[in-house]
């Protein structure tokens, strides 16, 4: 019997599962680096110890009862080695690269080049790696819209949204596709935004980022229709929510709720010392509504068809926990367990540095359920 056993009981009342979702995982993060104007902060994950990497993902694959996992960052050479970890322990791989903020050419060598490093993956392991083509470029990406920043572009996509029928992006899309499959032989698949217009044609996989809140929950499974629609396979590779009372309806999921000057502040060499990251705001931390809404979450897609979801995020490092809900870092954080401060390990798993938070078992329920 698991740790969290007596829990994951909570959550089974009612449920009636309709499909069979294949792939069901976690994201993992190995240090994402946030490049130009409207990003908080460079990395929270500055350093990789790859015996935590490889117990983190024994829990993913045992007590998470995950059988994927979608591996990000911003140096190949960190997805690679933890990659092969996650093969080695059974775990199906979505190989998801992130370059912010280069142009679109850069940003195509780049894929191709983590492409390249990806294949000798799916070489030795067939049918396990998933190559992720680039994730929400309309507005991480300059070139496809207006916009010197993420905000900028975000705005634009606002004030006009005819914008998105510009086929920038599908001409982008096709191609890079070519490009990937010169060099990977293995199945592709692109994140998108659930507004952005992507022809499905050239990719294995549908995939879409696409999180219930306020605004999408009565419609949540609908918008997911023209991506089923197309026949093939849908993922949605992105969905989460973080842990303050009213996240859910709070129209913050994009962006959070941290005090981004001061994160950004906490980086910079010699002054950051100085500098203390805090939440823009007080907030009360509620992590049974985190729990609550991705076990609803799950429900709705294990009943609309799709053949699997990929949630953030398993851990975020450097969102620390505190006593003081301005400093709770971790109230900001998608992640289903809470890194504890200077450097203390927790109780459930005494050899990590963080604690699991109700929402590991509700996902754990619903993962062990298939």
């Amino acid at each position: 019997m698991g740790p969290y056993e007596a829990i994951r009981t909570s959550y089974a009342a009612g449920r009636e599962d309709q499909h069979d979702m294949q792939h069901q995982g976690v994201h993992y993060d190995t240090g994402t680096v946030f490049r130009g104007p409207g990003y908080a902060i460079s990395t929270r994950r500055t350093a990789l110890d790859m015996s935590v990497v490889r117990r983190e993902l024994e829990i993913v694959r045992d007590d998470l009862h995950a059988n994927a996992v979608r591996i990000g960052g911003s140096d190949v050479g960190r997805i690679t080695a933890v990659a092969e970890i996650a093969l080695g322990l059974g775990l199906e791989v979505w190989f998801s690269p992130a370059f912010f903020e280069y142009s679109l050419e850069e940003t195509a060598k780049r894929l191709v080049a983590a492409a390249e490093a990806a294949t000798p993956l799916y070489a030795a392991h067939p049918g396990r790696v998933v190559f992720v083509a680039g994730s929400e470029l309309t507005l991480l990406t300059p070139g496809l819209i207006a916009g010197k920043s993420v905000t900028k572009r975000l705005q634009h996509l606002k004030g006009d949204p005819s914008l998105l029928s510009n086929g920038k992006l599908d001409e982008y899309l096709a191609t890079l596709v070519p490009r990937l499959r010169a060099v990977f032989d293995g199945p592709l698949t692109y994140a998108s935004l659930t507004f952005e217009r992507v022809d499905w044609g050239p990719f294995d996989f549908v995939g879409v980022d696409h999180y219930r809140e306020a605004r999408t929950k009565n419609h949540y499974v609908e918008m997911l229709e023209p991506f089923l629609s197309t026949g093939k396979p849908v993922i949605v590779t992105e969905f989460g929510m973080r842990t303050f009372r009213g996240a859910e309806s709070s129209g913050a999921l994009g962006f959070g709720v941290s005090d981004t000057t001061r994160l950004w502040l906490h980086t910079r060499p010699v002054i950051g010392r100085f500098v203390r990251p805090r939440l823009k705001g007080t907030f009360q931390r509620d992590e049974a509504m985190q729990a609550r809404e991705l076990a609803a979450t799950l429900d709705e897609l294990e009943r609309s068809g799709v053949a699997g979801a990929l949630l953030s995020t398993f851990v975020t490092p450097g969102a620390y926990t505190d006593d003081d809900p301005r400093y709770d870092l971790d109230m900001d954080s998608m992640s289903l367990v809470r890194s504890l401060p200077d450097r203390r390990h927790g109780i459930v798993y005494p050899d990590m540095p963080w604690e699991p938070k109700e929402a590991f078992a509700a996902v754990a329920h619903h993962f062990a359920g298939h």
